[in-house]
Order: structure tokens, then sequence, then C-alpha cells
């Protein structure tokens, strides 16, 4: 079903555990308000997006958000009691759909507990965990708890059909809805062939990645600009200026700093290249189509165990999606300001290093399909195909 019947609103439970979540779930509200028109009550967990779709928080998202073992150890009695509080609400409000929207440690739980307590609550996850990386058995351990999955990412459907998980439904990433942010105008487009060529850098957003990434971006720089001319731009968080700033000072180039997610864009549609750690930020910049250098380092226990447990050829999303090794990665002992510098040289020449990537990149949206419906609207449509009639 394509749209709530006339009669009366329906009530949706909607739990996100951090900010992504909670974008993409504000979103999906919005998109479910926009198929009912009798309306959609919503309860659950969320943070400030959700709240303006008109949430009202069960209690404070952050009380969820951990990283890192440390963190994740000390808040572990309250993200406990959270969980109960949230299956109780569940329990309590008797809810047409629970829409369970990424954080799989939490959600996951949850998911299960209404499951035993009220089997008749369809229940609906939002963003497939990364089974088609690591611990794929969790694909099949979803399967008796939830009765849909939805997944950004195109190849996602398959690989749970292959695993045994849920039933799972295409609806597509959420920076496809951002295109007209990402893609250059023409005059940008020139810009972006222009001399001096524009080179954005992006260390991270998590401060650890910051630390290990700061000093060999900053030597891999360097040594492209003593070769030429380029303009370096580095978009960062508000709250990692600081710590992004004390390193960018110890850097032997000129780098201009931007904080506002506009100018970051801005700073995308007239790259030539970008030196990036690898994330949700290269596609990004694969959808803008700004050929890239990515690259990454972990802790050393995580790069001892990283090849026994993940079982893709890339750790790119673009690369994932396209199914070749398009944009250019370096990782753990290869990540040296030797071996970026000049495939960022490579990158900024006209030639067919540069060629390749634009070409690959093109090739996204058709993958993606990007035609019709924005993701959040076709998520909404597949929440509500999940409603069922109540007696």
């Amino acid at each position: 079903m394509n749209t709530l019947p006339a009669d009366r609103p329906r009530h949706v439970f909607v739990v996100a555990g951090e900010e992504s979540g909670d974008q993409l779930g504000g979103a999906l509200m919005e998109g479910l308000l926009a198929l009912a028109p009798a309306g959609v009550r919503f309860s659950g967990v969320g943070g400030r997006r959700m709240a303006a779709s008109g949430l009202h928080s069960l209690f404070p998202m952050d009380d969820l958000t951990a990283i890192g073992i440390g963190q994740v150890l000390g808040k572990l009695p309250l993200i406990l009691k959270r969980m109960a509080q949230t299956v109780e609400a569940v329990l309590r409000e008797r809810p047409d759909i629970l829409v369970l929207v990424d954080a799989p440690d939490f959600t996951h739980r949850v998911a299960a507990r209404v499951r035993r307590q009220a089997p008749d609550i369809p229940i609906v996850k939002y963003v497939s965990p990364t089974v088609w990386a690591w611990r794929p058995g969790r694909a099949k351990a979803m399967r008796p708890s939830i009765d849909r999955l939805l997944a950004l990412l195109p190849f996602e459907p398959a690989v749970h059909d292959k695993l045994g998980g849920p039933p799972t439904t295409y609806v597509g990433h959420p920076l496809l809805e951002r295109l007209s942010e990402l893609r250059p105008s023409d005059e940008e487009q020139v810009r972006r062939e222009s001399a001096p060529p524009r080179l954005v850098v992006l260390p991270g957003s998590r401060r650890s990645e910051i630390e290990r990434l700061g000093e060999v971006f900053g030597a891999a720089l360097g040594r492209v600009a003593a070769g030429r001319e380029v303009e370096i731009i580095l978009p960062t968080l508000p709250r990692r200026l600081e710590q992004v700033s004390a390193i960018v000072a110890r850097w032997p180039v000129t780098v201009r700093i931007v904080t506002d997610e506009a100018e970051k864009y801005a700073a995308f549609r007239t790259a030539r290249v970008a030196l990036a750690a690898s994330g949700t930020v290269t596609l990004e910049l694969a959808l803008a189509g700004v050929p890239t250098v990515a690259a990454y380092k972990v802790a050393a226990w995580e790069a001892v165990i990283a090849p026994h447990i993940l079982k893709i050829p890339s750790v790119l999303l673009p690369n994932l999606v396209l199914g070749e090794n398009a944009m250019t990665e370096f990782l753990q002992h290869d990540c040296t300001a030797d071996k970026l510098a000049p495939a960022l040289d490579l990158l900024l020449e006209n030639g067919d290093a540069r060629d390749r990537q634009i070409a690959a990149f093109a090739r996204l949206d058709a993958i993606f399909g990007i035609e019709g419906e924005p993701p959040s609207l076709r998520a909404a449509r597949a929440v509500l195909a999940e409603v069922r009639p109540r007696v």
C-alpha cells in the first residue's frame, strides 16, 4: 500500500541512535507525513533533526552515543537502561509500526525484545549493517525480528538474499537528495579546470582520524605544492576546528579552513582533486565528480585483525558500488607522503588516471537509479507497505 488509509492517523515509533540516523529519521518522517492523508503520530528516540519533524524524544539521543571501547563500557549501564526504556515504551504504546534507524548494536536488541513480547508489531530496519564487509552472520540473525530492511546501497538486497537475511528493499542513499549541492554549475566547472588548481583535503571527522592522518597529509601536500601553485581548502566540523588548526599550522603549505557545510560543498563543486580520509565523504566526492586520493590509518591492533575479518576488495563506498577500484586508496603502511603525493600529481594533470576516475564516477547515477522519487519518499512508501490492518 502506498498511502495510509484516510480514516485515522497511524502511530509510527521511530528510533535513531546517532547523528546520521537522526538525519535519516527526520527525512523519513517528512516523507511519511507527505504520504499520509490523515497524518502520522510519531514517538520514539531521536535528535534535533527528528525533533524538527515532530518527534518528542523519549530521552536524549546522545545517551546512546559512544565512540571507542572505553566510552562504551563507561556508558553501558545507561545504554542498557535506555534500551529497556525504549522496549517498554513500544510495548506500552503499541504503535502501528516500529522503525529502527541504523545503530545496529542498539536497535537489533530492541527489535529482538519487541518481537518476543509483541510479535504483532511490524518492525522495519532502515540502513543495513555492513554484513557485506564483516560478520556476515548478522544478516541471518536479523531475519526473525526484522520484517523489512531498507537498504541505502544498490547491491545490498542481493547480499541479504544470499546470506539469508530479511526481505530487503533498496531505497537509495540520502546523498542522492543533495546532488544539486554537489554538482558544479557550468561556471563552477570552468573554475574546476582553471589555474591555480583547487585541492580539497579532508582528514576525517573523528579526533583519532585527524591525529593519524594530519602529519602525512601535510607532508604529501607540501610535495605537491612544491612543484606547482595550488589552492588548498580544508572543510572540517566546528568541533574539530581547534585540533585541525593546530595541525595545519605545522604544514608547509597555506590552507584555507572552512567549517560551514555550504562552503564545503562549494569547494567540492570547484575542486580539481581531493585528498580524503576513507568514509562517506568519498561517496560525496565521487557524486560530485572530483578525482580523489583516499587514505586511512587505524590503530596497530586494528591493522593486525582487519585482514582476517574484512571480506571486501576496497574500503571505499564508491568502489564497492561501482564494482571496481576506481578511486585510488592507500591504507595503513601504504598511507605515506611518498605514495600520496605522486597519486595526487597524476590526478591534477590531464591524463588517463584522471579520466578513468571521472568516467567511473559518471556511472554512479545509473547504478544508484537517481531518477524518480527521492530516497526518503521511497523509504516512507516501503514503511507504509508494512503497516498491517488493525482489527
